[in-house]
């Protein structure tokens, strides 16, 4: 198949037009007739993964974070993002990226599914009309109420993680949860208004820790990686599903960085 139909298949997934303003979606690198046979999917498009993806060979680099982000005057091995766009173009991977198109449709979701939330809803809409709702994150009730220790426990068994983060007191009872994979301290004032009991989300710096909580707010930081590294085997099922002709692998993907305890 080429190129083109893989990327007509993504976009009934989560249409380009979800994608806010300020975000870069769709085919970064490469060309729309390549003949695609293998895929790798991966959430951010790191020199790691490129080198994995050459090596496999894939024909195709799906990822959820943009190869390219803001605008670029040249592309030269003088710069690593250059280097990474001449890399994939020398060895004719075409680089595709589906970001908050797909965090308004997938990926919030997929995660309040994997911490079997009830009753969820758009924490943020995005997109409205007489049929649907869309937007940025949710917020459902846990299964039952927990402390926010137990919750926390919870949130690192289910989304296999290393460890979390906690604003707020261990004994407080949680059950309202707003969740936002990635980047959310931008929705605090969201969660307060539509008066969760904890964040579900990932880079929560000091003052929103400290001035969420003051607010009655708590807040489980459990990474930005944490929570989205669920894509890659998302879109693996969608696209084992859609397209089986295809090979389809997950590249290797750690965190960012280590916590020393």
């Amino acid at each position: 198949m080429k190129c083109k139909e893989v990327m007509e298949c993504l976009e009934r997934l989560a249409p380009p037009s979800y994608a806010e303003d300020w975000d870069n979606v769709g085919l970064l690198a490469g060309r729309e007739d390549k003949e695609v046979k293998r895929i790798m999917l991966a959430l951010d498009p790191s020199a790691k993964v490129i080198e994995q993806a050459c090596h496999w060979p894939a024909d195709m680099l799906i990822t959820h974070h943009p190869l390219i982000f803001s605008g670029m005057k040249s592309i030269t091995t003088n710069d690593f993002i250059g280097k990474k766009i001449y890399r994939l173009i020398r060895e004719d991977i075409a680089c595709y990226c589906i970001h908050t198109n797909f965090d308004a449709l997938g990926m919030a979701e997929a995660v309040a599914d994997r911490l079997k939330l009830s009753d969820c809803q758009v924490l943020e809409t995005a997109f409205q009309n007489d049929l649907v709702m869309e937007g940025i994150g949710r917020i459902g009730d846990l299964p039952q109420p927990m402390t926010l220790e137990e919750c926390a426990k919870y949130v690192q068994k289910l989304c296999k993680l290393p460890s979390v983060r906690l604003f707020g007191a261990f004994e407080e009872t949680v059950k309202k949860v707003a969740l936002v994979p990635g980047s959310g301290k931008s929705y605090i004032k969201q969660a307060l208004m539509r008066k969760a009991d904890v964040l579900i989300t990932g880079d929560i710096g000091h003052h929103e820790g400290l001035d969420a909580v003051e607010q009655g707010l708590a807040i489980i930081d459990a990474g930005h990686f944490g929570l989205e590294k669920i894509f890659s085997s998302y879109m693996e099922e969608v696209l084992k599903r859609e397209l089986p002709e295809a090979e389809i692998r997950i590249a290797k993907e750690e965190a960012p960085f280590q916590t020393i305890c």
